[in-house]
């Protein structure tokens, strides 16, 4: 057996966290933002020319940096010498070219400072001049954000739309399990099968307890010779110490207590300590782990046929372990299994495990279909603009 009726964890659908399909939807529209937003910025550069604007923009800055440094030595009786330096250095940084735009802010910042005697005022006064030029390096700042946006946003898409993917393939599987009939009485099929667990498992771990290392060994060859019912053969060695020494008329759990014991106190119980110890202490977690869940039914059930071959192998096995409760709840299991209503319920059983939360939900209210021809819609529009909105 591969799982009892326990079971693995259900598979979450989309109210485990973020909708996957609003999500990429969401992530398509910034996108297109970001892409529109970047287009606008592009286009009013390209409208002046981009080495134009990034020629003032530089001259905007440059002239900034000579009005930082020498304000506070080239005002009023301060140092001639930086005076004459200031001049010079400003001069030549808004001396641009006539047709660059803003071409008249670089004009009025030279007028203001064109003085022999200079103040703070005059500073403030060029400064303020700049400021239509500076617009351009707003402009330019604008840009390099507006890139950054939407390289993000762009990455943010292609992450939602794996997501959404992964999600498209989760409601193709809600869609072809919408043939469930999820109102079937799934307790006709659970309760016995949870009661046979539950006994063979109780029958098993008696038999551990109580029968022979070496019958409870035979039981397991006998049980490995079934092709459904997969069981941890002995180890080698193991299975000849049990064969060979007296020991192995104990059950498997007093050989595991014995593997605790200190020499001295193993030599009352064995006649070989040195033995027990190399064969038993060896393969502790062999005989630890051993248990009757092989023997169990798994859920969701097998397939009628399957289910039933599985138990016409099982009922012997068990039936030198259980009682015949159990024996004949087993066999109330496979009669069930043969009748024509059996898939309707391993159906109902498949899904409900198969699924929880809002996915079973789409099922329940019938719109599993309409949910997955939404996300395809949408999977289609996340692709359309991420092909509409790629750049070189």
């Amino acid at each position: 057996m591969v799982e009892s009726a326990g079971g693995t964890a259900r598979r979450g659908g989309a109210g485990d966290g973020d909708d996957p399909v609003h999500e990429a939807g969401e992530a398509a529209a910034r996108l297109r933002e970001r892409y529109d937003e970047l287009r606008r910025i592009e286009s009013r550069i390209d409208g002046h020319g981009r080495d134009r604007v990034e020629a003032v923009a530089d001259a905007y800055r440059r002239a900034h940096r000579i009005l930082d440094r020498y304000e506070e030595d080239a005002v009023g009786s301060g140092d001639f010498e930086s005076y004459v330096r200031f001049r010079g250095e400003f001069g030549e940084a808004v001396d641009v070219d006539d047709d660059l735009p803003a071409g008249e802010a670089f004009e009025a910042a030279d007028d203001a400072v064109d003085k022999r005697r200079l103040s703070d005022e005059d500073f403030a006064s060029a400064r303020e001049a700049l400021e239509p030029a500076g617009e351009f390096v707003d402009l330019l700042e604008a840009y390099d954000d507006a890139v950054d946006d939407y390289r993000a946003s762009r990455k943010a898409a292609r992450e939602a739309l794996k997501r959404l993917d992964s999600r498209l393939d989760e409601l193709r599987e809600v869609a072809e399990m919408a043939d469930a009939d999820l109102d079937a009485d799934l307790g006709r099929l659970r309760e016995p099968i949870e009661s046979y667990d539950e006994a063979v498992l109780e029958a098993f771990r008696e038999l551990f307890k109580s029968a022979s290392a070496r019958e409870v060994f035979d039981f397991l060859d006998r049980a490995d010779g079934t092709p459904f019912v997969d069981v941890d053969v002995p180890p080698t060695d193991l299975a000849e110490y049990v064969e060979t020494h007296a020991a192995g008329e104990e059950p498997p759990a007093t050989l595991l207590e014995y593997a605790d014991y200190t020499n001295s106190k193993l030599d009352h119980y064995v006649d070989d300590p040195g033995a027990l110890r190399t064969a038993v202490a060896v393969h502790r977690t062999y005989l630890e782990r051993l248990d009757g869940e092989p023997l169990t039914l798994d859920w969701p059930p097998k397939p009628g046929d399957e289910l039933a071959y599985e138990i016409d192998e099982l009922v012997p096995l068990v039936g030198r372990i259980a009682d015949d409760d159990a024996v004949a709840t087993l066999r109330s299991v496979r009669e069930l299994a043969r009748t024509d209503e059996y898939e309707r319920l391993r159906r109902a059983a498949e899904v409900r495990h198969a699924l929880d939360g809002d996915d079973l939900a789409l099922i329940e209210r019938g719109e599993a279909d309409d949910r997955l021809a939404e996300a395809e819609r949408t999977r289609s529009v996340v692709d359309d603009v991420l092909s509409e909105t790629e750049r070189e």
